[in-house]
Formats: C-alpha cells, structure tokens, sequence
C-alpha cells in the first residue's frame, strides 16, 4: 500500500514545498511560520470536514436502504449517476441537497430573523467541532490535547442551544413545545452520558482519547478492550446517544398528535437542511466516540495468537480500518433500532433516564473504583 501512496505523497511533499517558498516570499522569514501552520490546519480542517459531509450524505440512503431491506421494502433506487444501472440510488442523496440548495428559506413574519438563521448554525457547529480531538489512528488526530474528553463532553452540550433558539425564535406555538420536548430530553441524556465517560476516565486513567484507546490494547485482541468491564456503561451510553440525537424511538421532538416536525416546522431549504446535517454528523460522532472509548478504537480486534495460527498477519494490523468498521456496526445498531422499536412516550423517556440510566451509571463508578482496588482488574495491563 505504502508503494502505491507513495507517488501522492511525493507530489503533495513538492506542492507544500512550493508553497512554503511562496509563504515565505510573500511574508518573510517570521510571520511565514505562523502562516504555514494556519494554512496547514484549515487544510487538515478541510481533509476530516469534507469526507465527514460525504459520509453524512449516504449515511441517509444506507439508512433509507437497510430499514427498507428490513420491512421488506425497496428503497431509493432509481437517481443514478449518467443512467448506470448498478449504481440505481447512489445519487439520491446529491439529489436531495441539490433539492434543498435551490428551495426558498422562508422567514416567518414575527420570527426573530437573526436568531432564527443562528440556530441551525448553532446545531451544527458542534457537531464539527467535536472532530478536533478525534483520533483516527496512532498519530492522525487534528488536536491531540490531554483534556480531549472535556473537551468533547462541553464542545457537544451546546448543541441544545440551537434547538431551544430554533424554537423560540420561530414564533410558533408547536415549534417551541418541540424544542421544549428536546431540550429537555438532551439535558437528561446527557447526565447519563457524562457519567458514563466519568468511568471511562477511571478505567483509563486519562483524558486525552488516543490514551484511552491505547489503554485497551493487549494479546487477546476485543478481550482487551473496556466493553468488558464497563458492559453496562457501554449499553447506557448507546442508548442515550440514541436519545441525545433525537433518533427513533426517542424522537419525542416530532410531535405526532400536532401533525407538526418539531422545533424545526417552520424551516425550509438548506436551513432546514443543516438540522438534519447536524443530527447525522451527531450520529457518526457518538458512535466513533463509542467505538474509541468502549471498542479500542483503531485497535485489531483479532488475537496475536489467532493471527499466527491462521497465518494472515494483516488481520492484526492496527488502523483506521478498524476504527471504520466498527463505527459502520455502531450506526448499523442505530439504524437497527429505528426500525424495529416503537416511539416512546415521553414519561417513559424520562423515567428511563432518571430513574434507571442515572442512578445505574453512579452506581457503577462505585463497583468500578472497588474493582479497581482488586487484583481482578487486569485492564491496564497486556493480557
């Protein structure tokens, strides 16, 4: 593989060195430094941004594909790409932005205007932003910070700022129930999710995600990794992940008996667009948070002595490859769940939040920290 790359790498070494030179002609030998390393970050910026938007994209047609093979259905599959007919729905997802692109935002008359156009952006910015601490391999990550699962536990509360402001500022009765409904929902959510990642942080012994990950590895491949010992807290955080983007069957948002879509009715066009952007991005975040802080991340989850009994040493190979693989099951899970699980009602939401996924959570940092304590915790070191 290194063979095949390496021509790119080469052509990308010769073009950053171009620049460089340029950089440096334009402002001199002390801002050029400076200059480099921001021109650098937004194109490392640009490289997990765009693939993210692409993956948001066709993670709506894998959703619209998988739930119809499961109720036996069809799905999308006529929008191709130049009449190719294997490639029957590939293209709906670009049809369906290009859709939203030329549709008309429509402002109501007693909305706020400044806040009702801040609030989708409010939605979506920290579903990009929490990508900054998000390590994809052993050394690709944009930020490797210490305080990486701080950072990503405040980066993604704000996210229900935008939901309440999107609600308010529509001047609309049902639109501010929605968002009601949400924000409520999200804040209880997120209480189990915090101390979900708190036993994270005691299992671990570190903040910073590419710790953690390294954390998990060992001989024994999955056997290393923390879903064994925080079983439980690896359940309550995906399910209030589920929750927290208001996905089926927590979806109370959409208010069924109003015949309304939520905080987001009075939206249209690509505003209306960028919460439905944001959810997915949310999506994919929590399950590569999931993947990272529970599943080992870009860890191989095959043994060193399956490998050598098989013969097949890629098998062990650590990389991003892994890491994807195991975020496309945590999404295959959401899409799972959709599909089978009728919508709650809202009590039942609370109450499971509340009364089960809080006190369980405090209840296991305590078996946690005497677990600890013991010669059975065998986790922080190779098996």
């Amino acid at each position: 593989m290194t063979a095949v790359f390496q021509p790119f790498v080469n052509i990308g070494n010769g073009l950053w060195a171009l620049l460089a030179t340029a950089v440096v002609w334009i402002f001199g030998q002390e801002l050029a430094p400076s200059v480099l390393l921001a021109i650098k970050t937004l194109l490392l910026i640009i490289c997990i941004v765009l693939p993210l938007m692409i993956c948001v994209a066709y993670l709506t047609l894998a959703e619209r594909k998988v739930i119809g093979w499961m109720q036996v259905r069809i799905g999308p599959n006529r929008v191709t790409f130049f009449g190719i007919p294997w490639l029957g729905g590939w293209a709906q997802p670009i049809a369906d932005g290009l859709k939203l692109l030329v549709k008309e935002i429509i402002v109501p008359t007693g909305a706020n205007k400044f806040l009702f156009v801040l609030a989708p952006i409010m939605a979506i910015m920290p579903a990009l932003a929490a990508w900054a601490v998000v390590p994809f391999g052993p050394e690709a990550v944009l930020a490797n910070i210490d305080a990486g699962l701080l950072y990503i536990m405040a980066i993604t509360s704000m996210g229900v700022y935008g939901i309440i402001i999107a609600g308010w500022a529509s001047n609309s009765k049902y639109a501010f129930l929605g968002s009601m409904r949400s924000a409520a929902q999200m804040v209880s959510y997120e209480l189990a999710m915090g101390f979900a990642l708190v036993c994270v942080l005691m299992a671990a012994q570190s903040l910073n995600l590419g710790e953690i990950v390294r954390m998990q590895q060992g001989n024994y491949g999955l056997l290393n990794w923390f879903w064994i010992p925080l079983f439980p807290i690896f359940l309550v955080y995906l399910i209030s992940g589920v929750a927290e983007t208001n996905r089926a069957p927590f979806d109370v948002a959409e208010g069924e008996s109003e015949i309304v879509a939520g905080f987001h009715v009075e939206y249209s066009g690509m505003a209306f667009a960028v919460f439905f952007l944001a959810e997915y991005a949310n999506m994919i975040l929590i399950a590569t948070m999931a993947s990272t802080m529970f599943m080992g991340g870009w860890l191989s989850p095959v043994p060193e002595a399956l490998v050598a009994a098989v013969g097949l040493p890629w098998l062990a190979a650590d990389g991003f490859f892994w890491l994807a693989v195991k975020v496309s099951f945590v999404l295959f899970c959401f899409l799972w769940f959709r599909a089978t699980f009728p919508r709650y009602r809202y009590d039942q939401i609370m109450r499971l939040g509340w009364k089960v996924f809080l006190p369980l959570t405090i209840l296991w940092i305590v078996v946690l920290g005497a677990w600890m304590q013991t010669p059975l915790w065998v986790w922080w070191s190779p098996l």
